[in-house]
């Protein structure tokens, strides 16, 4: 069944995570993605080990649904190739340091002189503008420097990073997001625009909570661990076996937690009757819990606290996340047929819509697995691609070479 964004050709000059993390937000939307790579070695994800059938985890994470063409940017009839796609494409996508799109000639005013109706989008490290918009980075670069990193850990330890790529992943979401409006606004407009973000811009937002809490209250925000600054008990917790993770956001749902303890005496205590009370009285509250929860087994615990109505959860680890019955049930993992790899299951997006379901109908592409097919569908003659070929213009994957 097509996707939503069926017709919609979108051209993906990124590398890494980030960009190809928001061009297959686009693909498994349905549409076309043709994936410019450089020679040999391709995108830099590619090697991001562990290795699983030749290529890196990180590149078949985030790399489904997609056309590989390997093109030489940096050669005058690698740059037409790309001027003739974009003439009749529909989206653009770099996530160059600043400037560097434009000094290979895919900046967005050379781009829009080709094709006004052109959405062109940049994601980069700390935007457009700035002084620090000529660095590289990276997202734990960002999570430095937009202050994620400075409230994330345990109160007592040092700083942790967060243990995803929440700013590649996030800014991709925006970028993925301002994409998606910009050509909604073409329907109207008849134009293309460009669209911005950066993972330094996903960081502050992502803070936002805590940067308005201080501003409101001049207190530095501290790290917190598991714990929630605002409530309590909102943390992890030791069990007879395992931890589990409970979550009290109001003084109903302590009081419901109360008598799954057999503690209710604790509900008509000044020190935690009232949520402010308690995240005055934290430490003593949790040690008070966890002597309770200690008496039992994690299992037991989650059955009655899930039968009171109180938000908690076993502490996962990612073998248990795969064979999970709640992963199973929202078929968050898709079986994708490849070449290379026996039982391949990759991560669907979250999100589903009714009528126009997103899929995964193509594993992560081999490099320069289709130079020769997207340019025939360009017209190019079958003497001029080997010619490219020859001159390392353009590079097709060894299966297609011809003996």
């Amino acid at each position: 069944m097509p996707g939503p964004l069926q017709g919609i050709r979108v051209i993906d000059i990124t590398t890494n995570i980030s960009g190809p993390s928001l061009t297959m937000i686009l693909a498994d939307m349905g549409a076309e993605i043709i994936k410019i790579e450089k020679p040999k070695i391709g995108d830099d994800s590619r090697k991001m080990g562990p290795l699983w059938g030749g290529e890196g985890v990180y590149y078949l994470h985030i790399n489904r649904n997609k056309r590989s063409i390997v093109i030489d940017l940096k050669s005058e009839e690698g740059k037409e190739i790309v001027y003739d796609l974009v003439k009749d494409g529909d989206v653009f996508v770099e996530n160059f340091r600043f400037g560097k799109a434009e000094q290979l000639g895919f900046g967005y005013e050379t781009l829009k002189a080709l094709n006004d109706e052109l959405v062109y989008c940049s994601l980069s490290a700390y935007g457009q503008v700035g002084e620090k918009r000529h660095k590289p980075g990276y997202d734990a670069i960002a999570q430095a420097e937009s202050g994620i990193m400075s409230i994330n850990g345990t109160k007592d330890g040092g700083v942790a990073r967060v243990g995803v790529s929440v700013l590649d992943q996030g800014s991709a979401m925006w970028g993925a997001i301002g994409i998606l409006a910009a050509l909604y606004n073409r329907t109207q407009s008849g134009k293309g625009q460009r669209v911005e973000t950066s993972l330094f811009e996903t960081g502050i937002f992502w803070t936002g909570y805590h940067l308005l809490a201080y501003m409101a209250t001049g207190v530095e925000p501290v790290k917190m661990g598991t714990n929630h600054a605002s409530f309590a008990p909102y943390g992890a917790f030791e069990t007879k076996d395992e931890q589990i993770m409970i979550g009290i956001s109001n003084d109903s749902l302590f009081a419901k937690l109360c008598k799954v303890l057999e503690r209710e005496d604790w509900i008509a205590d000044s020190r935690f009757s009232k949520n402010l009370a308690r995240v005055q009285n934290r430490e003593l509250l949790n040690s008070s819990i966890e002597e309770v929860l200690k008496t039992k087994s994690a299992n037991a615990w989650i059955e009655q606290l899930e039968n009171g109505g109180i938000p908690s959860s076993i502490i996962l680890k990612i073998p248990s996340v795969i064979t999970s019955p709640q992963t199973e049930s929202t078929q968050m993992l898709i079986d994708v047929d490849h070449p290379n790899i026996e039982n391949l299951r990759l991560p669907r997006l979250p999100v589903q819509l009714s009528e126009t379901p997103l899929e995964i109908t193509k594993s992560p592409p081999f490099l320069g697995e289709d130079t020769i097919s997207i340019l025939e569908e360009r017209g190019v003659a079958p003497d001029t691609i080997r010619e490219l070929v020859e001159k390392g213009v353009i590079q097709v994957h060894s299966k297609y070479v011809e003996n």
